[in-house]
């Protein structure tokens, strides 16, 4: 692993620090987790997406830069020091593209990709269903044939960002409607007779229902289809093999692309940066109390995880270039930072004391915190739970037996 930067590599940081400096929003934007926010965090995608910088690692034919992965990396660094606004367009871009670039074709590539740049197009995540969590295989929603495409029906749930999004994709059992079937119809594993699709929020048949949360934000939506439409052109591969290229997403979303380091980065160092307002380290530094001690080693802690997420990162990074893949090791990206995640807040709400309980207007930073932390202790839900997850790393990182299901 190589940790030098080429004086093109610095480059490129310079000028993605520079737009970043003259561009970011002087004042947060509302939370995209409602409908002002959403419609002003799609203007910010807009603004990205004229200069290039929205999706800097795809082709440019798509909207990007077509830069590798090293400079992917540097740009996510730059953007989170810059407290620059969420990514509404994440679940498009950080999961949905990378699935159409690995196994779409390429009229799908030139019809999705630009609209998804850009933000005109928002894209919501339709996995899970009422008894079909963690346990994807188990799902029971169909698509059956019909002229020209396939029919959709059943219920999909915690669909992220399906409240005000524009299209969604996910997957639907092509084959035997019952995962568990009897006789010549039970096919002979659950995850076999799946395809992977694509469709409008707004079509005939679709009824999207918010979920409702204690803070009011509908940031997730149940998702009602009957009988919906879609047409052959948005299967993405061949239909009956949706689980193999879901496999392919859910590794981007626990691997590199959905949590790059440089979030984690951004987070540690506002987080020293409270510690040194809260905590006068000179005037306070006495091994006589233990508490400014702990809460000392804490945030120390936070600073060590966060560059040490940053360095596998870059091994991670080196493999890719190299033309590895990571597989079954995603899953342990995917609890490192999940875990983490939830560390890191709880730290940042000790060393606000009562602050922290704050919302909408703490003058010590809390909404940031506060909200953040809500937010984290969904991470080791989504994307796979971590305990599925550290079944995946026992069995096939580790070699040990397969436990009782």
């Amino acid at each position: 692993m190589d940790l030098e930067f080429t004086p093109e590599e610095v480059e490129f940081r310079r000028r993605a620090r520079d737009w970043l400096a003259a561009h970011v929003p002087p004042r947060p934007l509302p939370s995209l987790e409602t409908a002002e926010g959403f419609t002003a965090h799609r203007a910010w995608e807009r603004k990205l997406a004229a200069d290039r910088w929205s999706v800097v690692s795809w082709p440019e034919e798509y909207g990007g830069q077509g830069v590798d992965i090293v400079k992917w990396l540097v740009f996510e660094e730059e953007y989170y020091a810059a407290g620059a606004p969420g990514r509404v367009s994440q679940n498009g871009i950080s999961l949905l593209a990378p699935t159409l670039f690995d196994f779409g074709t390429e009229e799908q590539r030139a019809r999705v990709l630009p609209a998804m740049a850009t933000g005109e197009v928002i894209w919501a995540q339709a996995w899970s269903e009422p008894e079909s969590g963690s346990d994807l295989a188990s799902l029971r929603s169909t698509a059956r044939r019909t002229d020209g495409g396939w029919l959709l029906s059943g219920q999909k749930t915690w669909s992220s960002r399906a409240a005000f999004a524009d299209r969604a994709f996910g997957l639907f059992r092509s084959g035997p409607n019952e995962p568990h079937g009897t006789g010549s119809d039970r096919p002979a594993k659950p995850h076999h007779g799946l395809t992977y699709l694509m469709f409008p929020l707004d079509a005939d048949g679709v009824t999207v229902r918010p979920v409702g949360r204690l803070d009011g934000k509908p940031a997730f939506a149940e998702l009602f289809l009957d009988d919906v439409f879609v047409p052959d052109e948005d299967v993405i591969g061949e239909p009956g093999q949706g689980w193999r290229i879901a496999m392919s997403t859910t590794g981007n979303e626990r691997g590199l692309t959905l949590r790059s380091p440089g979030r984690f980065l951004a987070a540690a160092d506002r987080l020293v940066r409270q510690w040194r307002t809260r905590t006068d380290p000179g005037d306070r530094f006495d091994p006589a109390e233990p508490a400014e001690t702990a809460m000392r080693d804490r945030v120390a802690d936070a600073v060590i995880g966060a560059r040490a997420y940053e360095l596998f990162t870059w091994a991670n990074a080196s493999r890719f270039t190299a033309g590895e893949t990571i597989g079954a090791e995603s899953s342990l990206n995917k609890v490192f930072w999940s875990e983490y995640d939830i560390a890191l807040h709880e730290t940042a709400l000790d060393l606000l004391g009562p602050d922290g309980e704050l919302l909408d207007g703490s003058p010590a930073g809390g909404p940031d915190w506060t909200e953040g932390y809500v937010f984290s202790l969904a991470g080791p839900i989504y994307a796979g739970t971590n305990e599925i997850q550290r079944d995946i790393i026992a069995e096939r990182l580790l070699g040990l037996p397969k436990g009782r299901r």
